[in-house]
């Protein structure tokens, strides 16, 4: 029997026992998935890219008009987790909720919940490493939604796509969107080679802006090389040269399998340059 993930909590205003941490019973993060999160990778006690992620962060909780804990508290916890994983790489989770409140969609005036949970993760080992495989879902995105571009709480849909791509051997659910474009996996961002030409879906498909397909379009750029993003049609898979996903806990993942279409070479010449492209532009800059 495998030794249990060490996890280390803060709830409210201070370091909790997991065992015992809970939030109240009319909570709105449970109640009606009112709340905000961010989930980055921790590199030797430092998480990667924290200045973006606690921008969305932000961003996502001025569209639900979310008050956000002070900044110094995010911080501190932030801190005091990133420090209590205890290994060479975790993975942090900030999550944000509307607090306790009525039994309705109305917010109370308790104030909002704060909690930041992290654990180890091997980087280095599935379902984050190595060539994976896809599947397309018969559900779509709509890019006209109140919460478009808001990494929300509220992830029902994700979780009944990414259980109907794993019962087909995927480890990542593809979303098109209510114009029958590509948009975006349940937790990822999706790069299509295309004719020789790396492309991506754009921001008006109704995708996430992910901060690590924001590193990766900037470092492509950087490197000479840049992606587009354009409208992509879900036709476009079953003939892409190259797949790749990415992520803050995939950095840049090839996918190996579409649908059950092999894709040949994989990771092809330009997945690779993306990976090397991000590796190195990043190697050194832990908060780009």
């Amino acid at each position: 029997m495998s030794a249990p993930v060490r996890q280390v909590v803060w709830l409210g205003d201070g370091l909790v026992d997991p065992a015992g941490a809970s939030v109240h019973w009319s909570d709105h993060g449970l109640t009606v998935g009112d709340g905000v999160f961010e989930t980055l990778k921790v590199l030797d006690a430092t998480p990667f890219a924290l200045t973006r992620h606690l921008d969305r962060l932000a961003r996502s909780a001025a569209g639900l008009g979310l008050p956000l804990p002070d900044p110094s508290l995010v911080l501190e916890a932030v801190a005091a987790v990133a420090e209590g994983i205890g290994a060479p790489a975790g993975r942090l989770r900030i999550t944000v909720t509307g607090g306790p409140g009525p039994m309705g969609s109305s917010r109370g005036t308790a104030g909002p919940t704060l909690l930041v949970a992290g654990q180890p993760v091997d980087l280095t080992a599935p379902p984050f490493f190595g060539p994976t495989a896809v599947a397309t879902v018969p559900f779509t995105r709509n890019p006209t939604s109140a919460t478009v571009g808001l990494k929300t709480t509220s992830y029902a849909e994700n979780v009944v796509a990414l259980a109907h791509a794993e019962k087909a051997g995927a480890s990542e659910a593809l979303f098109a969107n209510t114009d029958g474009l590509l948009c975006e996996g349940t937790g990822s961002n999706v790069f299509v080679a295309v004719d020789g030409v790396l492309c991506t879906p754009p921001l008006s498909s109704g995708c996430l802006g992910g901060i690590t397909r924001d590193l990766v379009l900037e470092a492509l750029g950087a490197a000479g090389t840049p992606a587009v993003e354009r409208d992509l049609p879900m036709t476009v898979l079953g003939t892409a040269e190259e797949l790749f996903l990415t992520s803050s806990t995939r950095d840049v993942q090839a996918v190996r399998t579409v649908d059950g279409r092999d894709l040949p070479g994989c990771p092809g010449p330009l997945t690779q340059s993306a990976a090397d492209a991000f590796a190195r532009a990043y190697a050194d800059r832990l908060d780009p």
